[in-house]
């Protein structure tokens, strides 16, 4: 055998040494790799207890006979301090692996609130209840009207505040998780009421705002961009609801001379310009039951605006004069939208969706935002505009 002969021959082996090994390290990579549970885990009711396997195959979690998960993480929360049996069961190719813990979970050194406890931003719309709900002082700053909307929605002995015109928000979050369970979750106050004259059963004084949630998932204590999912709630996905709607408002020249509409309460209808990004534009009325600016004064740019998803007008003239407005209430799923004590008042974090509109699966939630979701005057009554007087946690006790 000559020498090249040999060297390819030793070439050709080790190639297929090494297909060997690399095939090999290939039908091991679905082997199990998860190391285990520990001995038993402990946190906080309404906190989230996150367990990892990179496990691949099918995974399912379990509580005595209940499944409560079969993702690969466990998210686990509960609102009752007790210890629950966790069983976590891995099949892989027919191969089952299980795996027995127990998650222990402990009341909180300090008692929790069920309401908000504390507010993160506050962007109101044009409107007429805007600089008075919550009042606008002279000099005020934009961390002056964010107190003053803590004051106003921080605790049990929350009060209201006006979002204004079509967009405008307000950002809150609790001391705890939310919960995702069974059945709704939690409840946001309005002044919401039905009508006692109205044709319509359910409807009165409804004035929708859209509902965000966001889940902490990497407990910054804030909620980040690629944190915040919608509430879809009844008219989400029909045709008459815009989505990635925008509008910008134009600040008004208080000075100018109003131009009076043909009814008595139509102080200037050439208020407060605005335009949307449909092409639509028009002016916000001011009425002769507000004579403060409807333009927040805390504001110093000449215009700002707001985008998000925009329902349908749920306003209408019943008698067709002018004379009595009413706003119907949707089924389910926006704040403002029915009265406190009405079950259409209360959310489920099941029903929140990505951007695609595809629901997701949160564990709870820790932030809320509430913004006004429609672009609509009515009448007399002026702008529809969700008004919020707090929110609260339907799971605690």
């Amino acid at each position: 055998m000559n020498i090249n002969t040999f060297t390819y021959l030793k070439i050709g082996f080790l190639s297929c040494f090494l297909v060997g090994v690399i095939a090999c390290k290939h039908d091991g990579e679905d082997e199990f790799t998860f190391n285990g549970l520990d001995d038993s885990y402990s946190i906080e009711r309404f906190k989230v207890l996150s367990i990892p396997t990179s496990a691949s195959g099918s995974v399912t979690w379990s509580i005595n006979d209940s499944i409560i998960s079969q993702n690969s993480e466990l998210e686990f929360i509960s609102p009752t301090a007790d210890a629950y049996p966790l069983t976590l069961k891995i099949n892989n190719k027919g191969n089952e692996q299980v795996y027995h813990s127990k998650i222990i979970v402990t009341k909180e050194k300090t008692p929790y609130s069920k309401y908000i406890a504390k507010v993160l931003e506050f962007r109101p719309a044009v409107g007429q209840f805007m600089n008075e709900i919550p009042e606008y002082l002279p000099g005020n700053t934009t961390a002056n009207m964010l107190q003053k909307a803590n004051e106003s929605l921080v605790g049990g002995n929350s009060t209201m505040i006006s979002l204004g015109g079509y967009g405008g928000y307000v950002v809150f979050g609790f001391d705890h998780t939310i919960p995702n369970l069974n059945g709704r979750d939690f409840k946001v106050l309005g002044n919401a009421f039905f009508g006692n004259d109205a044709s319509d059963q359910r409807s009165g004084s409804c004035e929708p705002g859209i509902i965000m949630v966001a889940y902490d998932r990497n407990k910054n204590g804030k909620p980040d961009n690629d944190e915040w999912y919608e509430i879809a709630g009844s008219e989400y996905f029909k045709n008459a609801t815009v989505k990635d709607y925008s509008i910008t408002y134009h600040k008004p020249d208080e000075n100018k001379i109003p131009v009076a509409g043909t009814e008595f309460w139509q102080t200037d209808v050439e208020y407060i310009k605005w335009n949307d990004n449909l092409g639509n534009q028009g002016f916000k009325t001011k009425n002769t039951f507000h004579a403060q600016s409807y333009y927040p004064l805390w504001f110093t740019d000449s215009s700002y605006g707001f985008s998000g998803t925009r329902l349908a007008n749920n306003f209408y003239d019943q008698n067709g004069d002018g004379s009595y407005w009413v706003g119907k209430s949707y089924d389910f799923g926006y704040a403002d939208n029915a009265p406190n004590n009405d079950e259409a008042s209360n959310i489920d974090i099941s029903w929140a969706v990505d951007r695609n509109g595809k629901y997701v699966k949160l564990p709870g939630v820790d932030f809320m935002k509430i913004y006004t979701g429609v672009n609509q005057e009515a009448g007399w009554l002026g702008e529809v505009s969700t008004e919020v007087a707090g929110a609260y946690d339907l799971h605690f006790k």
